[in-house]
């Protein structure tokens, strides 16, 4: 009785072998599962990044407003007959409570 006992314990164990560490095992799965997911969340970072890029693209291609905007910030030009008016904080007259590092305000305004 006890080798049929034996016998049959080790059977289930080789029946359970392929389950768990062979080809096609559950741990295989798992990790497959877990790749699939994040290759999913790159695909969708992806997918985001595309939809920014076409948006600017078709920006680009339909109006001069884009480029007009990058010339201004990127390259600091302005339009004929425009004044440019850049209005600087005095560091003298700031108080200990506010921040030391605030942005300069410009404008532009037709000449």
């Amino acid at each position: 009785m006890r080798a049929v006992t034996l016998i049959l314990v080790a059977l289930l164990l080789l029946l359970q072998y392929p389950l768990w560490l062979g080809k096609g095992s559950w741990l295989q799965v798992w990790d497959l599962h877990r790749q699939v997911e994040a290759q999913q969340q790159l695909n969708q970072q992806t997918r985001m990044r595309n939809a920014v890029l076409n948006a600017e693209v078709l920006d680009l291609k339909q109006g001069t407003a884009a480029i007009e905007e990058r010339a201004r910030s990127e390259l600091g030009m302005i339009k004929r007959n425009e004044v440019f008016y850049q209005i600087l904080d005095d560091p003298k007259h700031k108080s200990a409570g506010e921040l030391t590092a605030q942005p300069s305000a410009a404008a532009t305004a037709p000449h």
